[in-house]
């Protein structure tokens, strides 16, 4: 980030201590590390400061309290800003002191904001309180959750998994959703040594009281593990407890235990930093949660608070806490459990050092990957991507750069636009035809006489009327992908208005030259752009025994011959798979009304169908924009194809490390190179068999630096800029 950015943050109550304030505090805190000046708006009057203390003195950080500074009224003590109100105060905040992005928790306050429209294009939503399974989102959470993702710059996320299940259920948030995990403050303080427990055994708690969080529950271990014959007590620190109408009782009694149960101590609402030195000198943390939460998409806050503390935590065994910490974690709690399987893991944590010093451990490693310095660089990466720096030719104009962009399909530039428009010094309109031939002459000839410089996607008419109606002193480029090629459109551009021809690929380039003619200079070759960053996500298990085909329409994409790969490593291993992703072909009418075309889609389904070796092997998934969260399963991307431009999907696929396996189509080698190339289905097969699992990471990682290198979204909107630019 080259320039300074205005944060507002907004969206939940600081006087209780849960994980909602605790992230408002860290956001605050990463931010400034990242380099921003940031307002956090509180939503209610503030009754204690240790949640706000913290804030103090940091780096451009400026607390804003609306009923104190009089910019909302209300009186009494349990005065918190509605909805309403706070979008209507966070767009007189902004109009004010303008800012770059807006960060706000909360579904209701982030339907209200969109709603008002004052933001668009700058929120950066945080959403936890959203469906998390599909039986859950209802056609009215997914309509609400598409009008968010229309109007965010980004969707923040917590996990890998509430991104791909957002991105599944919401394709508006394909491309806007980024990891934005909660981060813990490394502790101030010089930890105890823990070579043996405290007796009794020191169990602590911290957060929200509330019963799907079994804190009522705890309180009876003391009492349980007696009977065990472990001397332990619970410590809890908090002062938020759930109202609960489900459980109407479970207010009162929850006071109570707090009270008077035997060996617990209650030590109220604490300061962040107080509450870690109370943890931090107790002996074992405690995450046990009712089983109705083990499908959560969220990360732990409090795992992650009692790891950098040093401390082992008990808690269920999940998909989740098993990616975190390894199967092999000695101190889960089985599904289902009940309060007696909960003591039973402490009393193995009591009588076992070695079991408590491995949960120490694990539980240390995960959180190292989850503080304030980790949360700073994360969102500096972030703003980087969203707020890139002008190019130096950019910057040293005396007047913005102004940029026309038009066609009719404009598919491959929506984030190369938005990559554009965010740049400084650009100012940026896009004249976008109705279809391949049809536009808004006005329009066409408005942008024509304005722009210093158009950029016509394909080479169709719009670059033929752009050829003849270009003005004195700007500058044309026009992108040619592989359909053009042939057709008649390039003979019809006026080339002499033309600055600069971009092919997508070198074979391309030279088809282009042979087939119009145009001059060697005028020609050049930038290649198709890839979102790296979302592309870089974790492999599932399983992944390196998947192969991936991305489109099988028309028929020169060769299903049959990754068939015939898929059979050749089933008959070694039938743990081999294939998942197809792409619409079915009679979704194309101009495919499907061709003999040919349903003959080879019915002789290839029929093979699935009844070809032994494919039985249960072969599965066909939607088409839409989730491709990176679809990736993370395939192991082994092919491109059997007898012609391709480029073929995206395979640069999309080494971005997520799946190893490349492609055919020698004409210009493969020149795109990729050699190395992922083979002769052969047989050769293709054979290869993929050979990858061990070091093996298979290692050119994972090989194929994702190429791509980076290559394909990147920066890479590549560089590339282009210089060739935008005015001589």
């Amino acid at each position: 980030m080259t320039r300074t950015l205005n944060a507002l943050v907004y969206g939940v109550d600081l006087n209780i201590i849960d994980g909602s304030a605790v992230w408002a505090q860290s956001t605050v805190r990463a931010l400034s590390l990242a380099g921003c000046r940031t307002r956090l708006v509180l939503k209610a009057p503030v009754h204690t400061e240790r949640l706000i203390e913290p804030l103090g003195g940091l780096p451009g950080v400026t607390v804003v309290r609306p009923f104190e500074e009089g910019l909302v009224p209300g009186k009494g003590p349990n005065r918190a800003l509605s909805p309403e109100q706070a979008s209507q105060l966070l767009a007189r905040l902004d109009a004010d002191e303008p800012c770059d992005l807006l960060v706000v928790r909360g579904r209701a306050v982030v339907t209200q904001v969109v709603a008002d429209g004052a933001f668009d294009g700058r929120i950066w939503a945080y959403l936890t309180d959203i469906p998390q399974s599909g039986a859950e989102m209802t056609e009215s959470a997914r309509s609400d959750l598409t009008r968010i993702a229309t109007a965010c710059r980004r969707f923040l996320c917590q996990t890998e998994e509430l991104r791909c299940f957002l991105e599944t259920w919401v394709p508006e948030a394909c491309g806007k959703s980024v990891l934005s995990p909660p981060a813990v403050p490394e502790p101030g303080f010089p930890l105890p040594e823990r070579d043996r427990p405290h007796d009794p055994l020191r169990l602590v708690y911290t957060g929200k009281f509330a019963p799907r969080w079994n804190t009522l529950p705890m309180t009876r271990l003391p009492s349980l593990l007696d009977d065990r014959g472990v001397r332990a007590e619970l410590h809890t620190v908090g002062d938020k407890i759930h109202n609960d109408r489900a459980h109407p009782e479970f207010k009162a009694e929850m006071a109570q235990a707090l009270r008077a149960a035997p060996g617990v101590h209650h030590h109220g609402g604490q300061s962040r930093e107080e509450a870690m030195r109370i943890a931090a000198d107790c002996d074992l943390g405690l995450g046990w949660r009712d089983s109705s939460l083990d499908a959560s998409l969220e990360l732990s806050t409090k795992l992650l608070e009692f790891g950098v503390l040093g401390l082992p935590i008990v808690l269920n065994r999940t998909p989740a806490h098993e990616a975190l910490l390894g199967t092999d974690y000695p101190l889960y709690v089985p599904g289902a459990a009940t309060l007696a399987d909960a003591a039973d893991a402490i009393a193995v944590a009591a009588r076992d050092p070695e079991a408590r010093r491995l949960a120490a451990k694990r539980c240390g490693e995960a959180a190292g990957r989850y503080t304030l310095e980790a949360a700073a660089d994360r969102w500096r990466s972030h703003l980087d991507r969203a707020f890139p720096p002008a190019p130096p030719a950019v910057a040293a104009r005396q007047q913005p750069l102004r940029l026309g962009v038009a066609g009719h399909d404009l598919k491959f530039m929506t984030r190369l636009i938005d990559h554009f428009r965010a740049l400084p010094g650009l100012d940026v309109r896009v004249d976008a035809w109705s279809s391949i031939a049809r536009h808004d002459p006005a329009v066409s000839q408005d942008l024509a006489d304005w722009a210093d410089v158009v950029f016509v996607e394909w080479c169709g008419p719009a670059a033929v009327w752009y050829s003849h109606h270009k003005r004195r002193g700007s500058r044309l480029v026009v992108r040619l992908h592989r359909f053009e090629v042939t057709r008649p459109w390039p003979k019809q551009v006026n080339i002499e208005a033309v600055d600069q021809v971009v092919c997508i690929c070198p074979q391309y380039a030279r088809r282009t030259r042979e087939y119009t003619g145009w001059p060697e200079s005028k020609i050049t070759v930038v290649p198709n752009w890839i979102d790296t960053a979302q592309l870089d996500r974790p492999k599932l298990p399983g992944a390196r025994f998947r192969l991936g085909m991305i489109g099988m329409v028309p028929r020169l994409k060769r299903l049959d011959l990754g068939l015939d790969v898929l059979e050749k490593l089933r008959a070694r291993d039938r743990r081999w798979h294939l998942s197809v992703k792409s619409k079915p072909p009679w979704q194309f009418s101009w495919v499907w009304s061709e003999p040919e075309e349903r003959a080879h889609y019915d002789a290839v389904l029929r093979r699935v169908q009844t070809s032994p070796l494919l039985e249960g092997a072969v599965v066909f998934d939607s088409f839409g924009p989730d491709v990176p969260s679809w990736l993370r399963r395939i192991g082994h991307v092919l491109s059997t194809s007898d012609l391709e431009g480029s073929h995206v999907a395979v640069a999309e696929s080494m971005a997520s490390r799946a190893v490349p396996a492609l055919l020698p189509w004409p210009g493969a080698d020149e795109v990729y190179g050699r190395k992922w190339i083979h002769d052969s289905p047989e050769a293709m097969a054979d290869a993929i068999a050979d990858l061990g699992p070091d093996e298979w990471r290692s050119a994972g990682e090989a194929a994702r630096t190429q791509a980076v290198e290559s394909f990147s979204l920066e890479r590549v909107a560089g590339d282009l800029m210089e060739l935008l630019m005015p001589g």
